[in-house]
């Protein structure tokens, strides 16, 4: 049964390049993105990884920790980190999961449960491995992305989706269609106009189901 929105995520024990976890555990209060790939040493997932590394103010400032999970063990994945920090010009400061048995592959369903992993593996024997999973501080799942291999991942619309997130779950609203940070929300249609009013001060009504509003200071 794959993971829908709201499933509190499976927990998990692994290794990983920065020591062993348990998930649950070592996401916290925080936030967390978990965005996995098919094997280290790829092209598109060393500029991914180098992305999220680039990002790692931005993580920091929304209170929410980022982790990778690849097919390959710590040593590999300690080795791949000095080509990834060489690309993105800066340190890799977040952990990369060993998932050499496909544990997590497979407890978050991005394999079926017979698939392993033969010798001489390439990426193509793990190709599903490529989600994002944005998880809250409730450890549910509020939003997962799945990408071909071929396709690199646009961590600029999962900064934004993190922020929709936490703006909708915060604030009690919507989010539009594009939406960004400090742009107008969506009431939703299950607030009164007066309640709106009283919580928002002025909003417009585009529809009788369409109203938006800016947040309040």
């Amino acid at each position: 049964m794959s993971l829908r929105i709201n499933d509190v995520v499976p927990d998990f024990e692994a290794d990983t390049s920065q020591g062993p976890i348990r998930f649950h555990e070592w996401i916290g209060d925080s936030w967390a993105i978990l965005f996995s790939h098919p094997k280290d040493f790829t092209p598109v997932c060393t500029t991914e990884f180098g992305a999220v590394a680039r990002l790692s103010e931005e993580w920091k400032t929304r209170g929410t920790k980022v982790i990778g999970v690849s097919v390959d063990g710590v040593e590999e994945h300690k080795g791949w980190i000095h080509d990834i920090a060489s690309y993105a010009g800066c340190e890799v400061g977040f952990p990369i999961i060993a998932d050499e048995d496909l544990k997590v592959a497979k407890l978050f369903d991005m394999l079926p449960a017979e698939a392993y992993l033969p010798d001489g593996r390439t990426p193509a024997d793990s190709a599903t491995v490529r989600t994002v999973f944005i998880i809250g501080p409730d450890k549910q799942l509020k939003l997962s992305m799945t990408y071909p291999m071929n396709v690199g991942r646009n961590f600029g619309e999962v900064l934004r989706a993190l922020d929709a997130l936490q703006t909708a779950n915060g604030k009690g609203v919507a989010t539009p269609a594009d939406w960004t940070l400090g742009e107008d929300v969506i009431i939703p249609t299950t607030v009164s106009d007066a309640d709106a009013k009283a919580k928002f001060g002025e909003f417009e009504t585009l529809f009788p189901y369409l109203r938006r509003a800016k947040l309040p200071e």
